[in-house]
């Protein structure tokens, strides 16, 4: 025993996989050494890429337990060793027999119905292979998961090339439980539980079946199925590929201009959107819109839906006046088709507030938003989801125009629905506790803030995980607290985790990413480094410029920033150029009486007047 354990270089996943087949083996230690010692040799001619001496521990020891797996089944008649290539298709944690259960269907193997087609069988099998180390089981969850370097074997050596049949299967089983209601809570966190796997099913491994041609005229409505649950949980670079892949079985089986094909080019235009690639979802809305108009008509609710979206992509890029046009071309189309107060409509209503509010014009936007409210409390109720989605933003517009006490009441109605309707930990409901933290802190009640923030950090953390975007959003917001506390290490600390979440995500020129980057520049630059302050603002600005381009408010923003820094560095020249960069394209975008306009113009006055005199410090905008 001791020269098998000496053999094994004491590594404890093969000792425990070495004793695990043991136990359920007749061979004798010695035995099973001459076999190990057999297979390495055997394993060493292979064409499988095993560099490490570690690696090649593991795998023999277990290509020798799967053997005896595979004997096992031909004795008693099971099917482990089928199941065990299977799970190199699914993630490595969480395979429940609900998961299997939900892909049958016509066509599917003999082995997988019986399997899946019963706990006791499925739970059986489970069991073999828990038996011989190569799966764990979770009493809590009822799932078992795999060690990584296991998962790893499963494909490296059970799946060195890829069995179009078991994809296939794994594919079903992720497929069949989707569920678009994403109202539902139950339903978002059966969704959520599916993600991992679904992301498995895009793993590189995989490209030489699913980008095949063949594979994608078969599959593109259910990669588009796919690809729309990853998209909802934040996933967006295997969303695209799934969305890109389903859009090409698309255009092939029905051509670029039937229904189903454009509305894969809006959810791509969305997912772009979402990425911060405003260039190629603006391509998309467009291609989309013009195969709609030509397929249905100008005043088609569908054309409508992509009318809206692309309001919505215009506001996010700036270009204020050309989503104003969007807007009201679909609110006025809706208007017409539906009606004024149905939800569609009121939905392009609300997003007219938000247009006028970033415009500045308060009042039209306040008028809106009061508009979509009372038609959302006629038609829904006040305690629709919808209804208090609006109150919450209006409770942001009160919170732009110094009405803090209506703001909080806003905020309080809307949390306290969406608790009552959601629950605590929903999503929804923890976006308004955020917003609510945003407010408590403009107020000075630093530790309100951070108890929501706190709240609604662990709450993102628990829902949607670590490095979901929605909880770096919240992990930025955190780090502006702590630097208004004085507290520069905590929130240099929290910064970088959002800016390194944010670039892992949505790469380093996404918007929310600049936008993180700006901040790190305003902490850095209140620390006195100088250095690492410029080089956050230049890369911060330049990524602005080429995303919303030179004068969105964004850029402005940073724009602004930098003047101070060369203010503070005493590159006086340097900053008067940058404010009145910033203020001139601030008049241009919200007017001279928008408060970032009169603020910049402040931050010029001072400059002018330190050239004669010490003056007050000027303002960063966040």
């Amino acid at each position: 025993m001791q020269d098998l354990a000496r053999r094994l270089d004491g590594l404890p996943l093969a000792l425990a996989t070495a004793g695990a087949f043991l136990k359920h083996s007749p061979l004798s230690p010695r035995q099973y050494l001459d076999n190990y010692n057999e297979k390495w040799n055997v394993l060493r001619r292979t064409a499988v890429d095993l560099p490490e001496y570690r690696d090649r521990t593991l795998y023999v020891t277990w290509d020798m337990s799967f053997e005896q797996v595979q004997r096992q089944d031909q004795r008693q008649g099971t099917d482990a060793a089928q199941l065990m290539k299977l799970l190199a298709y699914f993630d490595h944690q969480d395979v429940w027999y609900g998961l299997l259960h939900a892909g049958i269907g016509p066509g599917r193997p003999t082995w997988f119905i019986n399997l899946a087609s019963d706990q006791v069988v499925f739970e059986t099998t489970m069991r073999v292979l828990a038996d011989f180390c190569l799966v764990e089981a979770h009493a809590t969850t009822g799932s078992y998961n795999l060690h990584t370097c296991v998962h790893d074997w499963t494909l490296n050596s059970l799946n060195q090339a890829v069995d179009a049949e078991l994809y296939n299967l794994a594919f079903r089983c992720v497929l069949e439980p989707v569920n678009g209601d994403v109202s539902d809570e139950l339903v978002a966190i059966q969704n959520r539980r599916l993600v991992p796997h679904a992301i498995r099913l895009n793993h590189g491994h995989f490209r030489s079946l699913i980008d095949e041609d063949d594979w994608i005229e078969e599959n593109h409505q259910n990669a588009s199925l796919v690809a729309w649950l990853l998209s909802t949980q934040g996933k967006l670079q295997p969303a695209e590929q799934m969305y890109i892949r389903a859009l090409r079985g698309k255009e092939k089986a029905w051509g670029p201009e039937h229904k189903s094909t454009l509305d894969t080019v809006h959810y791509l235009a969305n997912l772009y959107q979402a990425q911060g690639k405003m260039v190629e979802a603006e391509q998309m809305y467009i291609r989309a819109l013009r195969g709609m108009e030509k397929a249905w008509g100008l005043e088609h609710t569908s054309t409508l839906d992509t009318v809206n979206n692309l309001g919505n992509l215009y506001q996010t890029q700036g270009k204020m006046v050309e989503a104003e046009q969007m807007y009201i071309r679909a609110l006025q189309g809706r208007e017409k088709a539906l009606g004024p107060e149905h939800t569609l409509t009121l939905q392009t209503v609300n997003n007219l507030g938000a247009l006028y509010q970033a415009q500045g014009k308060m009042v039209e936007a306040e008028q809106i938003y009061i508009r979509a409210l009372r038609g959302m409390e006629k038609a829904w109720g006040p305690e629709h989801t919808s209804t208090l989605h609006t109150v919450n933003n209006l409770g942001i517009l009160y919170q732009e125009q110094g009405k803090m006490v209506e703001a909080e009441q806003m905020y309080i109605r809307a949390l306290r629905g969406m608790e009552k309707a959601w629950g605590p930990e929903h999503t929804s409901t923890l976006h308004t506790v955020n917003n609510l933290g945003i407010l408590y802190k403009e107020q000075g009640k630093m530790a309100e803030a951070e108890q929501m923030y706190i709240r609604a950090l662990q709450g993102r953390e628990k829902a949607l995980g670590p490095e979901h975007t929605l909880t770096l959003q919240t992990v930025n917001n955190l780090g502006s607290l702590y630097q208004a506390q004085g507290k520069v290490v905590e929130a240099e600390q929290m910064y970088i985790r959002a800016l390194q979440g944010k670039e892992k995500a949505w790469g380093p020129e996404h918007t929310s990413t600049l936008h993180t980057m700006n901040n790190l520049g305003n902490l850095y630059q209140e620390q006195g480094k100088m250095v690492e302050a410029e080089q956050m603002y230049i890369r911060a600005l330049q990524g602005k410029e080429k995303a919303w381009g030179p004068e969105h408010t964004s850029t402005l923003d940073t724009v602004n920033n930098l003047g101070i820094l060369y203010e503070t560095q005493e590159k006086l020249a340097e900053a008067e150029q940058l404010y009145i960069r910033a203020l001139r394209g601030y008049e241009r975008a919200r007017g001279p009486e928008h408060p970032t306009t009169q603020l910049i113009t402040r931050n010029l006055d001072l400059l002018r007047e330190s050239w004669i005199w010490t003056t007050p410090e000027p303002a960063f905008l966040h």
